[in-house]
């Protein structure tokens, strides 16, 4: 029995001797109490009257190799701490690594912009569903299933009266169902058009305004569209409007604005006009009013609607509208708030 153990106790003590990892040392130490188990078993074939002696020297033996293990887990819990600093270590005399901070994109900077101007000027920021039904994009708005007007907008149909906004302009009908005159409104939001070119996108952002009180005119949409133009450019732009049609508004006006690049005088920007076209608007019809239970006799209102896309192309001379949805960081980093 004292052989088996004085070999147990060289095997285990070289073993330990090897151990790196506070783990192996652990697995060590179950592997000496199992065949410590084992030994201990032989007490039963020992005559009775050696038993208690032999039970001391077990005991004894016991303690001796607890107090190993205990020492040798001092050693490894010294090797791990020193394997941690040296994986920790920083050379202080390294450049430090240069982590530049995001900026927000030209649409989200310039729809910021958009809702700061408005927003000064007493609006107040409604977002619509991105599916609409064919009455609040459409029908409502003056533009029933036969009107002409459905051929300017190729629209994308879940479903037979089911599709991707065409239009922020729906958010007009849902604001003037709910809530009665004096109403002052922006519907920010992406719109979707079977459209693509350097200048149009399938996928795209519009921001559509609407005033709906008494006594509103196309005087007052001009005078909010100089302020806007003067805040979002500089404060020599200068605003034209000129007639056009929407199946929603009655008169309709197309909105162009001063170059930005040349003040006026003609480049290649504004094809040598001085002008560039910037958003269209007009005085609400009389049946979309109607469509919303308004008193068309009794108030009236003005809806304009731009694209955001367009805006920031402007403002920040950007000539080809897919730049803005490539997310290349080369581009993106040029913008700051």
């Amino acid at each position: 029995m004292q052989q088996k153990m004085d070999a147990l106790k060289a095997e285990i003590l070289a073993q330990m001797a090897e151990t790196k990892t506070g783990r192996s040392l652990y697995e060590l130490k179950l592997k000496f109490q199992a065949e410590l188990k084992v030994v201990m078993a032989g007490m039963k074939d020992l005559p009775k009257e050696e038993k208690p002696a032999f039970g001391k020297i077990v005991n004894a033996f016991k303690t001796e190799m607890e107090e190993a293990f205990e020492a040798r887990a001092v050693v490894v819990k010294e090797m791990e701490m020193q394997q941690k600093y040296a994986s920790e270590r920083v050379d202080i005399s390294m450049p430090g690594k240069v982590r530049t901070t995001g900026a927000l994109h030209p649409i989200t900077l310039v729809k910021n912009q958009l809702i700061d101007v408005f927003a000064g000027m007493g609006f107040k920021v409604f977002e619509g569903p991105e599916v609409e039904t064919d009455y609040y994009n459409f029908t409502a708005l003056n533009t029933p299933k036969d009107h002409p007007a459905r051929d300017m907008q190729d629209t994308f149909y879940l479903a037979e009266n089911l599709l991707l906004r065409t239009q922020t302009s729906a958010g007009q009908i849902r604001v003037m169902e709910k809530q009665s005159p004096p109403i002052k409104i922006l519907s920010p939001g992406r719109v979707f058009r079977s459209d693509d070119d350097a200048t149009h996108s399938p996928m795209f952002h519009q921001m559509e305004g609407l005033v709906v009180d008494k006594g509103i005119t196309l005087c007052d949409l001009q005078g909010m569209l100089a302020e806007f133009a003067k805040k979002m450019f500089t404060d020599s732009t200068k605003v034209r409007l000129r007639p056009s049609y929407f199946p929603f508004t009655e008169p309709s006006v197309e909105v162009d604005l001063s170059c930005s690049q040349c003040g006026g005088a003609g480049c290649r920007l504004c094809k040598g006009t001085g002008w560039i076209e910037v958003l269209g608007a007009g005085m609400v019809n009389r049946h979309v009013l109607e469509n919303c239970g308004v008193d068309p006799d009794e108030y009236t209102g003005f809806a304009f609607g731009m694209g955001i896309e367009r805006i920031a192309m402007l403002k920040y001379g950007i000539n080809n509208i897919k730049t803005l949805f490539e997310n290349d960081t080369r581009f993106l980093k040029q913008f700051e708030d």
